[in-house]
């Protein structure tokens, strides 16, 4: 690592306050930082309010309580082709996309990073809860230490390139302790709430918002057996386990979502939480990145993540062609659901991800998609 006083930082600042901490402690470090908030999304709502106004307006009071230079850029027509594009295409296809996972991958620690660059950056640094240690040569990317704000799930598409050039203050700090900082110091969103959901959506109603960019086809939803139910609004509206809104009465166990049949434009439900049919024992993954460089073995036990704040599951995964691997789980798991991330773990130490496209109970593919 350089010295910090000839070490310019670019940080990526979203009005939050772990972005705003981020940059408060390495500015205490010594290092020469830069603000910069990336507008994503014009989000202005019906009133002709834009949150993303108020959300730079903080980065800019914090910028000034802190000493540090600031900027914004647009990445709108990168979101737009790179991140939005991707979200509804895969709710077309009937799947549940994770675009933090592309966001991520294409706009955070690309577009931003070689931003940064061009600004004379040698490094740039987020407010994400994880953190890099370079070892034998490698960077390897570990858990943030707050286990319930660790955000590798997220991360896990990055490369030994991107983590060469990233800092991530907040890495070995729980959220409270980020806050008390914050407090500590006076910045102005040292109270503001955390942002939650999908950054385009906000507070929006999603089925609203998905329909304006989508159009729904109602069809039925059916038992396994191929008894009606009663209608569905649209498969893109349903994800796989779902329980909430699905209108059907009656006695005996509730009801969830346990497949689509995207062909028929039928919603296939069963009662019970743990039906069999929400449980798989392997999948096949696609986009299979590894973080670190060296050769993986063409079959190896680790455990894997399905979904952000799971447990650790063991896995046997085995690679396959075309940036491809089957992981076979070593209990079958519930709700695994296609287009969301599948992360890989060795301890602490988050070894990548890809995205969950089939998934198979004792050799037969599910019927969620196709």
């Amino acid at each position: 690592m350089k010295d910090p006083k000839n070490t310019r930082v670019v940080v990526g600042m979203s009005g939050g306050v772990d972005s705003s901490v981020a940059a408060l402690l390495l500015k205490e470090q010594g290092y020469d930082v830069i603000g910069l908030f990336m507008k994503n999304w014009d989000d202005t709502d019906e009133s002709g309010v834009c949150t993303a106004t108020e959300d730079y307006e903080d980065v800019i009071t914090v910028c000034n309580e802190i000493g540090i230079p600031y900027y914004a850029v647009n990445f709108e027509k990168e979101y737009w082709d790179k991140v939005f594009t991707y979200f509804l295409d895969e709710y077309k296809a009937g799947r549940t996309p994770n675009p933090d996972v592309m966001c991520n991958k294409e706009i955070k620690f690309k577009a931003f990073l070689d931003h940064a660059l061009k600004l004379g950056a040698d490094y740039i640094a987020t407010g994400h809860y994880a953190q890099v240690a370079h070892i034998d040569g490698e960077y390897k990317m570990l858990r943030g230490k707050d286990q319930n704000k660790d955000q590798t799930y997220f991360l896990n598409q990055l490369n030994q390139k991107q983590l060469a050039k990233v800092l991530f203050p907040l890495g070995h700090l729980e959220k409270k302790e980020v806050r008390e900082i914050a407090k500590k110091a006076g910045l102005a969103t040292a109270g503001k709430k955390d942002s939650t959901g999908i950054c385009f959506i906000g507070e929006r109603n999603f089925k609203q918002f998905l329909s304006q960019y989508l159009p729904a086809q109602p069809g039925k939803m059916e038992t396994m057996d191929g008894e009606v139910k009663g209608q569905h609004d649209g498969l893109m509206y349903y994800t796989i386990g779902q329980r909430h809104g699905l209108g059907i009465g009656g006695s005996g166990e509730p009801w969830f979502v346990i497949g689509k049949d995207i062909q028929r434009n039928v919603l296939f439900v069963g009662q019970g939480f743990d039906n069999e049919y929400l449980y798989s024992d392997s999948i096949i993954a696609t986009n299979v990145n590894w973080v670190s460089d060296q050769v993986k073995p063409s079959e190896f036990s680790c455990t894997a993540k399905f979904r952000y704040r799971q447990p650790d599951h063991g896995v046997k995964v085995i690679s396959l062609e075309d940036s491809r691997a089957k992981i076979v789980f070593d209990e079958p798991i519930r709700a695994v659901t296609p287009g969301q991330a599948v992360v890989f773990y060795n301890g602490e130490e988050c070894l990548g991800g890809g995205t969950i496209d089939e998934i198979y109970r004792n050799g037969k593919r599910l019927t969620y998609v196709g």
